[in-house]
């Protein structure tokens, strides 16, 4: 499993439980280029709260998707994330690389539950210092996860030449766009169709992901429940540009389980540090579209929340987008773009 690794172009492949989302980027001309995005619908409950309920549709679904998109790079980035994946900030005694990988698994040891079980990788962030500490970011994925994942990916037709992890593709991607948020503590929040990311950074590392069980599915079945709307109506509610008084109610009560796991995440990471409090927030993913939901979450945080678009200083060739609005797909690109990134 490789988490932190030069080819011309890369195929980032973002499985979502509505969507799978392909991002292409070329990376010939020094600076990455966005070249072709693709996405394509997932039949519903093939996945469920990041559960495969049926591989051979995901399968088929992604099979699917790469020859609709007529991809034929084999460098492909994919990425493990949810529950079963342990970020964690060390510090440690300072050793040179090679020796770093039999410690680490003696750190593991301390921090990962049954560490026999999971995949490990790491990386230095302090390498250039001359201290007698280094400070070092832990990660571990369940090698069951990891290994579901090839598998349906290998049903599919496809071998990642990378398997990294969600919280660290969402930051490739937010560093590229927006390196003025690389300073201090800020909250990176990726609202999915059923699980919503909490990122904090400090620094520009991201040191602590929580995930939260709810996004735009859930969103939407409160609408329909309160109001007595049709899925689709609930749908074009939350998709839609302008803000009806009948997201209101969903929103205060959803936009403040949101605030409260950004709260919790960010007090947990003050109190270990006894450092700064979250200067801002950064929303993206299909939920932050959700009109008005940014708004409430800056009024019941208090404190600036933005939106983060991936796009936003990246260069894209003509016909990257083809048919696709800019401004209703941008939200969900963090993740593949961030995937594509690596090379």
């Amino acid at each position: 499993m490789a988490i932190f690794g030069r080819n011309k172009t890369t195929v980032g492949l973002d499985i979502g439980s509505g969507l799978i989302k392909i991002a292409v980027i070329d990376h010939r001309k020094g600076l990455p280029e966005l070249v072709k995005v693709a996405i394509t619908k997932l039949q519903p409950d093939a996945i469920v709260e990041g559960e495969v309920m049926d591989p051979g549709i995901v399968s088929d679904a992604i099979r699917a998707a790469f020859d609709n998109a007529k991809i034929s790079s084999r460098r492909i980035v994919t990425a493990v994330g949810g529950r079963d994946v342990i970020i964690k900030k060390i510090q440690t005694e300072r050793v040179k690389e090679k020796q770093a990988r039999e410690l680490m698994r003696w750190e593991a040891e301390q921090h990962v539950p049954d560490v026999e079980s999971v995949e490990l990788d790491f990386q230095i962030l302090d390498s250039g210092k001359t201290s007698d500490e280094m400070n070092v970011l832990l990660v571990a994925a369940k090698r069951d996860l990891v290994d579901a994942k090839m598998r349906i990916l290998a049903d599919a037709g496809i071998v990642p030449s990378i398997v990294d992890v969600d919280a660290f593709a969402l930051h490739n991607a937010f560093e590229v766009n927006y390196p003025e948020a690389m300073k201090g503590i800020v909250g990176l929040v990726n609202i999915g169709n059923e699980v919503t990311n909490v990122n904090i950074m400090d620094n520009g590392v991201p040191i602590l992901t929580r995930d939260l069980p709810l996004g735009t599915r859930r969103f939407a079945e409160d609408i329909q429940r309160q109001h007595g709307l049709s899925a689709r109506d609930a749908e074009n509610l939350i998709r839609g540009y302008d803000r009806s008084p009948q997201l209101d109610g969903v929103l205060s009560v959803r936009v403040e389980e949101i605030a409260v796991g950004v709260e919790r995440a960010a007090a947990f990471l003050a109190s270990s540090k006894n450092s700064a409090a979250l200067r801002a927030v950064y929303v993206c993913g299909g939920g932050s579209r959700t009109p008005g939901l940014a708004e409430t979450l800056a009024d019941r945080l208090k404190i600036s929340v933005e939106h983060a678009n991936p796009l936003a200083r990246l260069n894209i060739r003509d016909g990257a987008l083809e048919s696709l609005t800019t401004d209703e797909v941008a939200p969900l690109l963090m993740l593949p773009i961030g995937l594509a990134l690596r090379h």
